[in-house]
């Protein structure tokens, strides 16, 4: 028993250094490979049809889940809100919060989820696949940079078009909750819009685009990172696309908070 006690004392160190050290040794490759993708993005050759491809499947085929998310949402937080507010006398305050709650943190963080279980999975199966079947490896055999070509439209585009997407997520999430109020819980129209407005800050806005970008390249950024790194076989590629969804899903909410914290100090 001893002995044992004595074994676990000195595995356990070991261990936690051990794992202390996998985890720093991937926050530095995960950050080289970024950046190897940003600085082939910008230098020639530019591939645009493959730009354009990934604008129509990131962009335009993420839009009808991120709309369905956020007008259910809008309108379960204003029937929440409501609620509460009745207890406090506090029902005016439903507008206000529904369109700063939605622009601050619902917005940004509801749409980098949806899309991160649609498209990092995505991205990282294509990738993982392609892998497995050598189709990078003939990539490079035919002189063309595989992170070139494969990564750096993926990260552009999700980028730019996640910002794109908070936004009409963000206008659809507060129809939303405009739509209920009115509708269900017998709001007037013009005051409930005049009350959204005037307590609505530049600063909201803003932050919410900022996280949405922020996000958008963690999504891309995770999904091209363990797809190039699956290992052969069908396993690995079902490995790399349920990593991709749970990494991009935990840094969204953790870069959520640092942003928040950074933003509005």
């Amino acid at each position: 028993m001893n002995k044992n006690k004595q074994n676990f004392y000195y595995l356990f160190p070991t261990l936690i250094g051990k794992n202390i050290i996998i985890f720093i040794t991937s926050i530095g490759n995960i950050t080289s490979f970024l950046i190897y993708a940003l600085y082939k993005a910008v230098i020639p050759p530019f591939y645009i049809k493959e730009y354009v491809k990934q604008i129509y499947i990131i962009g335009w085929a993420s839009l009808p889940v991120v709309a369905l998310t956020a007008f259910f949402t809008g309108g379960a937080l204003a029937l929440q809100i409501y609620s509460g507010g009745t207890r406090l006398n506090a029902e005016s305050a439903v507008p206000s919060i529904v369109a700063i709650g939605f622009l601050r943190e619902l917005g940004p963080v509801l749409c980098g989820l949806m899309v991160a279980g649609r498209v990092s999975s995505a991205i990282a199966a294509e990738l993982a696949t392609m892998k497995v079947t050598e189709q990078i490896d003939a990539l490079t055999t035919l002189a063309t940079d595989p992170i070139k070509f494969l990564v750096s439209p993926r990260i552009v585009i999700t980028t730019i078009s996640l910002p794109i997407l908070t936004t009409i997520g963000n206008i659809i999430g507060i129809f939303g909750g405009y739509l209920i109020s009115v509708e269900r819980l017998g709001f007037n129209p013009i005051l409930y819009i005049e009350s959204s407005i005037k307590y609505i800050e530049f600063s909201d806005i803003y932050s919410s685009l900022i996280k949405a970008a922020a996000f958008g390249m963690i999504i891309s950024t995770m999904g091209c990172y363990f797809g190039f790194r699956a290992s052969r076989g069908a396993l690995g590629v079902g490995k790399a696309t349920t990593d991709s969804v749970v990494f991009s899903s935990i840094l969204i909410l953790a870069f959520n908070y640092f942003l928040t914290e950074l933003l509005f100090r």
